[in-house]
């Protein structure tokens, strides 16, 4: 059997390195051996966050730690905004409003960044926000959000929180937790950091920490004073992901010898190839240059071409592995995704299985015009 040339927007693949890594022997969560494992291990992780504070780890996808970010800082009945470009900014809305928090949504048409000027009016007749929720990267769009701005309006024209989804981007692109004025910043395991799913990561700030303190929702296993008073310890409240965290110190070694910078370029140059080589292929893009993500492109079908079986063809011949639209961009776009595991040759790879594709559907086109001009946008990179 072969192996599919997985290019979703996560799972994503693992290095042999970590997957090695995993298959250590299983200790004691509780021994002296991987207590100092533990706390090493989440300490190297602080530069994809940019911040000082620690990086709790819970056994977990991304969706229980966005939970739990909701439901430690905000009680019911208070008011909350949620920024929302896709299907994953919807699931800050559900969060909130199964817990009765009243819900502000600001609402962007798919596709589209959320910008400065829109969060500021939205802001303003607003009063007694706890908290702003946003995401980072919109795994459904392949939108990126200008939290760096973003967080400047919330500090600016609110007392608010502001609480940031970065579950499919943190690892591939710049997170300054702490300088940008985030107040809690959530990813998982699955997506940039090259690990499996079921490990989930959130770090919180001194002022999200004393509204946490006050709040009123209870919870149990996403308690977040109980993750922070576990950790002081070297531990997590309950049993945590042993083999994953083992593959956590992995992925460490391999962001730390090619340097975190490098690896947010490696991030964008990938991006502008998928972009060049379906631009030279006349496929249509989703986003704009502006709101593009490094991780993620949503791709349009091509003209007089049927997505699902195109997709599936792709997958079935080639081995290629891409993810369809979700929500109600559902047979209108696929998804590439090019974070973690991922390098200019898996794109050029890629992008030839998907001009072989176009070939079978008949699709009209200048055979090798895609890979050239991802191949181009790699040398001018690598000339200057």
């Amino acid at each position: 059997m072969y192996q599919n040339i997985l290019r979703h927007p996560g799972p994503t693949p693992i290095p042999q390195k970590v997957q090695q890594a995993m298959n250590n022997n299983i200790v004691s969560h509780r021994s002296e051996e991987f207590v100092q494992f533990f706390r090493e291990t989440s300490n190297r992780v602080k530069p994809l966050f940019g911040t000082k504070q620690d990086i709790l780890l819970i056994p977990s996808g991304g969706t229980a730690a966005l939970e739990a970010a909701a439901i430690n800082t905000v009680s019911p009945g208070e008011e909350v905004v949620v920024i929302t470009i896709g299907a994953f900014g919807d699931y800050f809305v559900s969060i909130c409003e199964k817990y009765g928090f009243k819900v502000h949504k600001l609402e962007k048409e798919w596709g589209q960044a959320c910008t400065e000027d829109d969060l500021i009016q939205f802001l303003k007749p607003l009063k007694n926000i706890k908290a702003v929720f946003a995401t980072y990267n919109e795994t459904s769009t392949g939108v990126i959000n200008p939290i760096e701005k973003l967080a400047n309006v919330v500090r600016t024209h609110s007392d608010a929180l502001f609480i940031v989804d970065g579950v499919s981007c943190i690892g591939g692109v710049p997170g300054e937790m702490d300088s940008w004025g985030i107040d809690i910043l959530v990813t998982g395991s699955q997506k940039a950091m090259m690990l499996p799913p079921g490990l989930s990561f959130i770090s919180v700030s001194e002022k999200a920490w004393k509204v946490i303190e006050n709040n009123q929702t209870p919870a149990y296993y996403l308690n977040l004073l109980t993750y922070l008073e576990w950790f002081a310890k070297g531990m997590t409240p309950n049993t945590p992901a042993i083999s994953i965290i083992y593959g956590l110190s992995a992925v460490c070694d391999l962001i730390e010898a090619e340097g975190f910078q490098q690896t947010i370029e490696r991030h964008q140059l990938m991006k502008n190839m998928v972009r060049e080589g379906m631009r030279a292929l006349r496929i249509g893009l989703l986003t704009s240059e502006e709101d593009a993500s490094p991780t993620i492109t949503a791709i349009r079908a091509p003209e007089g071409v049927d997505l699902g079986k195109y997709i599936g063809h792709l997958k079935q011949k080639y081995y290629l592995d891409f993810a369809g639209g979700l929500g109600k961009l559902q047979g209108e776009i696929f998804r590439f995704g090019h974070m973690g595991y991922c390098f200019p040759s898996d794109i050029l790879e890629a992008i030839s299985l998907m001009e072989a594709g176009l070939q079978d559907f008949g699709y009209s086109f200048e055979a090798g015009a895609g890979v050239k001009a991802a191949q181009d946008v790699f040398l001018t990179k690598h000339r200057n």
